[in-house]
């Protein structure tokens, strides 16, 4: 079952990604029109078709220094942009890049942006510059572009500003103490003294994230005077660590002061890091959790709990996986629409694929949450009787008293009408009695009511329902019915009730002078001896005196007979070798 859950782990993941990667392109598929319809106009090749386009494609051109084509990305005159574009497009870089409060992420991708309270629909608040006491919206404004359509614009009013803000700004303290190299040597838009500073941060946090972790395991030690346990401890410290490490190297890269795009880029790191670090904790914790359940489950005897639990847990790792799956594509930026109608046709595909699985493990899942059976239980599924064995996620098995083993789906199982003989409160005992067509009405009489009375008598029978009754004539016997309930629920032990019970009747019937009758019909080739007349006497005396004395115990006994005999039956008779014992 666990290379199930594998396997569809990672066709998740593949349908997911896949979704995700097809949804980048959808949107901009979508808007276009048919060929043969209305035309379009032709993309800017600058990538100012949407607002978050026309932010990055200034970053990027910033970034490598060509500030004339950064110039492109601000509204200004023509003249303007030829006298003082370039400048414009250095000092809006600068304060951009140590002056913005924003979130890049939530820039809109769509050409016609995103409707805000309080800007037109052709204007877009893409953050705040603040430098000193100087503080300027950062807007974009959709302006007709010469060539048809329209494009986005970094907006006039944002770059009056530029200038003021630019003087506000700080000077790098760290880089006036620097070596000239370390300050003018860049990759990707980084000078070499902030990416030394980062590299050197990665052993600062996860040494500082290691003491942080011990520190957590000290304290704990201390408030509960024992130390914790060492695999539940372990299992958690390494994501903790992980976490704690992710911080510190947040804080002290927030010191450096790195540039808008560079800072855009390394927070969808972190953003992932964090993802995975929370996943990962999570994951552990319930791992934990669900083993100490399952472990205190199964020491109770409750091992159809514990299987429960063992598919919990499964099915809350396959949650947590798909749900940080989701965030990390999500924080990357992708189209989730997509990526969700994607993971729902994989969901679709897989359960078609795997239906019968499927339903044998809800049918598991019902079994064992409504604890219908548990292992150990002596049950009867249809026409068929064994002791339930083991109860997995996908089948039942069952020791039949044959000692074979029978295998039941748990889908099947789950509709099936199933009796759990362990859980009578008590055993039925019922049977009938056949006596010969030549007994007598007082012979009968007697028979009724000193059974009666045994049943009343007997200390392991419910007094309260027990009944025999003349029920009929048979083709060959007079039919006596016995109903009555035994107090046990062990089975070996009710059948030697019951057998203790069949003798004793025995022992009446024969008292009484009578027999029980032949199945069949029998054709004597002798002299029949025929009744007993001495005993038939005896009990017709007896149940004489029941008449004068009116004593007759029909119906049934009076209130007062019962309860003076009631349980007054020696069990086990006085030569049992199980009462030598006692």
């Amino acid at each position: 079952m666990s290379s199930f859950f594998k396997r569809v782990h990672w066709l998740l993941l593949c349908v997911t990604i896949s979704a995700a990667a097809a949804g980048q392109l959808l949107p901009a598929q979508l808007g276009k029109a048919p060929t043969g319809t209305v035309s379009q106009p032709a993309p800017d090749p600058l990538g100012r078709d949407t607002p978050s386009g026309t932010i990055y494609g200034f970053l990027q051109a910033a970034q490598v220094g060509n500030y004339s084509i950064a110039a492109q990305y601000l509204q200004l005159s023509n003249a303007k942009r030829a006298s003082q574009g370039e400048e414009l497009a250095t000092k809006l870089n600068e304060v951009m890049n140590r002056a913005f409060y924003g979130n890049l992420r939530l820039i809109s991708n769509r050409p016609e942006g995103t409707l805000q309270e309080g800007v037109s629909s052709e204007q877009q608040r893409i953050g705040v510059l603040s430098a000193g006491d100087v503080d300027a919206d950062l807007t974009l404004v959709h302006f007709p572009d010469p060539g048809g359509g329209k494009i986005w614009l970094i907006s006039s009013e944002t770059l009056t500003k530029v200038p003021d803000l630019y003087d506000r700004l700080e000077a790098h303290q760290v880089e006036a103490h620097l070596p000239n190299f370390m300050v003018r040597w860049q990759l990707l838009g980084l000078p070499a003294w902030q990416w030394l500073a980062i590299l050197l941060a990665i052993p600062i946090a996860a040494g500082l994230g290691w003491l942080l972790v011990s520190i957590a395991g000290l304290s704990a030690k201390l408030r509960r005077q024992q130390p914790p346990r060492t695999t539940a401890w372990l299992s958690i410290s390494r994501p903790l660590w992980l976490l704690f490490g992710a911080v510190i190297h947040v804080l002290c890269v927030r010191r450096l002061g790195l540039p808008l795009l560079q800072r855009h880029y390394y927070q969808l790191v972190m953003g992932v890091v964090f993802i995975v670090g929370w996943s990962w904790l999570l994951w552990r914790i319930l791992q934990q959790v669900a083993r100490r359940l399952r472990e205190r489950a199964i020491y109770a005897g409750r091992k159809g709990t514990g299987s429960l639990l063992l598919l919990g847990e499964r099915v809350l790792k396959a949650v947590i996986f798909i749900v940080a799956v989701f965030a990390i594509l999500g924080s990357l930026g992708f189209n989730m629409t997509t990526a969700l109608a994607g993971l729902g046709i994989g969901g679709i595909a897989i359960a078609f694929a795997a239906q019968k699985t499927l339903e044998n493990l809800f049918g598991g899942v019902s079994l064992l949450g409504d604890e219908v059976i548990r292992v150990g239980d002596v049950c009867r599924f249809g026409d068929r009787v064994g002791t339930v064995e083991d109860i997995s996620l996908r089948s039942t098995r069952i020791r039949t008293p044959e000692r074979s083993e029978l295998s039941i789906p748990n889908g099947t199982l789950a509709t099936m009408n199933v009796e759990n003989l362990s859980r009578r409160d008590k055993i039925l005992f019922n049977t009938k009695l056949g006596l010969r067509y030549e007994t007598s009405a007082d012979q009968l009489r007697y028979v009724l009511a000193q059974i009666r009375r045994l049943l009343y008598e007997h200390p392991k029978v419910e007094t309260n329902g027990a009944r025999i009754r003349f029920i009929g004539y048979d083709n060959n016997s007079l039919t006596l019915e016995v109903f009555c309930y035994v107090l046990t629920r062990d089975n070996n032990e009710f059948l030697a009730i019951q057998e203790d019970l069949l003798l004793r009747i025995m022992g009446i019937v024969e008292a009484s002078g009578t027999s029980f009758a032949f199945p069949s019909r029998t054709i004597y080739l002798s002299r029949d001896p025929g009744m007993d007349k001495e005993k038939t006497a005896a009990v017709s005396h007896e149940v004489q005196q029941w008449r004068e004395n009116s004593k007759l115990p029909f119906p049934d006994f009076a209130s007062s007979d019962i309860s003076e005999f009631s349980n007054s039956l020696p069990y086990p008779e006085r030569d049992s070798a199980l009462r030598s014992k006692k």
